[in-house]
């Protein structure tokens, strides 16, 4: 059974998109991914475990992405470079990551008469609803709210199997659709077989860890307004970032402008374990987010990190955060735009170093029983090995 995989991203840095592909091979499909190169054409490459096309795509088409639905550039270059793939190969399945693409695997579904999944890492309209660059005058121009939702809709009908990350993603999709029983949880949990446990060494002042993309709606404007309120009170705490994105520049210029360069530091984008080890030395862990519609319904594979190195997590009250660290007693929530409620919180685990502790060891228990690839790999599998029944 062929799986053809369409990855509007670089495979090299999806870890979810990898994990899944090596669980389906080992089950006995044979896959093939389609991604997208931003440097060059590459010639196919026969992997371990997959066949991996990668194309190269022009910046402004790949830019045209979010204004899809309203012009064709976009899904004209996927359904160039997928005809090129399966001219000679043929497919049974086609595998969709997330929603954009949607409409040129529904195409190949009918064309071909195969079946369609489709993989939703996130809740795409509520991720363009909160996007900078969709709400500018060109991007509400180029981006219709309206078309997004009612495309996920559409598209919804004619997937033969649909995957979210999340119960409270579930829940949403569910209601979008005539059959809801087609749908299965493959959460972003994370392969604890593959990396490395450090043992925990604490600094000498509090430290506070973030990984991960440094974007507006990821909330670390708040984390250094609460970083400021401690200062102001001569509590000293130290703000680890690893990672990159379009925010960066502006929160740079605000820390700079509150005199906090010394208390928080960017490291840049880092590989998996060496953030694993900057984790191994801080406090706690945090985890920002503000809660909109698609934060509300997805979940970030950094509090599968966090909890699986013991680091106890300090998380805003997007709903699946909220209710996974409250059920696992894995750290600490806070209101998503409170500074002076974060800072609170952050006070007292100053004060109180030991106290997390306990938090952080719940958080790697429940990851080694419950929330690791092991789990939701078998959920995948099986969702397949049910679809190729139907």
């Amino acid at each position: 059974m062929k799986i053809l995989m369409l990855l509007e991203n670089d495979y090299e840095k999806d870890l979810r998109v990898k994990r899944e592909v090596q669980a389906l091979h080992e089950a006995g499909f044979e896959v093939t991914v389609a991604a997208i190169s931003h440097d060059k054409d590459f010639p196919p490459e026969k992997r371990e475990n997959c066949i991996l096309y990668k194309k190269k795509i022009p910046s402004l088409i790949y830019k045209s992405s979010a204004g899809a639905l309203k012009f064709p550039f976009y899904f004209n270059f996927w359904r160039r470079y997928i005809s090129e793939i399966t001219r000679d190969d043929p497919a049974d399945i086609i595998h969709v990551n997330d929603l954009p693409l949607s409409r040129v695997g529904v195409e190949l579904k009918r064309q071909e008469q195969i079946k369609l999944v489709l993989d939703l890492h996130e809740n795409w309209p509520g991720l363009l609803r909160n996007a900078q660059h969709t709400r500018t005058l060109a991007g509400r121009l180029v981006s219709s709210d309206r078309q997004w939702v009612k495309y996920e809709k559409e598209m919804l009908q004619e997937a033969d199997l649909v995957i979210t990350v999340v119960e409270e993603a579930r829940d949403r999709v569910a209601a979008l659709m005539d059959a809801p029983e087609k749908i299965c949880i493959v959460s972003n949990t994370i392969d604890t077989e593959s990396i490395a446990f450090f043992e925990r060494k604490k600094n000498k002042d509090f430290t506070l860890f973030y990984g991960g993309a440094i974007n507006k709606h990821r909330g670390l404007q708040i984390v250094t307004e609460a970083v400021k309120i401690l200062k102001d009170k001569n509590i000293l705490i130290s703000l680890q970032i690893a990672g990159t994105g379009s925010y960066q520049k502006a929160l740079e210029k605000e820390i700079e402008k509150n005199d906090l360069s010394s208390r928080i530091v960017f490291h840049g984008f880092k590989p998996l374990n060496n953030m694993l080890e900057m984790l191994s030395h801080a406090d706690a862990a945090i985890i920002p987010h503000l809660r909109n519609d698609n934060n509300d319904a997805t979940i970030p594979n950094k509090l599968f990190q966090y909890m699986f190195t013991a680091t106890p997590v300090v998380s805003s009250d997007c709903i699946p955060l909220k209710r996974i660290i409250l059920e696992t007693g894995a750290g600490y929530i806070y209101r998503h735009d409170s500074p002076s409620e974060l800072a609170s919180l952050l006070e007292q685990l100053c004060h109180n170093r030991d106290l997390p502790d306990e938090k952080g060891k719940k958080g790697r228990e429940a990851v080694l029983a419950r929330y690791n690839w092991n789990y939701d790999r078998k959920q995948l599998v099986d969702a397949y090995k049910k679809l190729t029944l139907i």
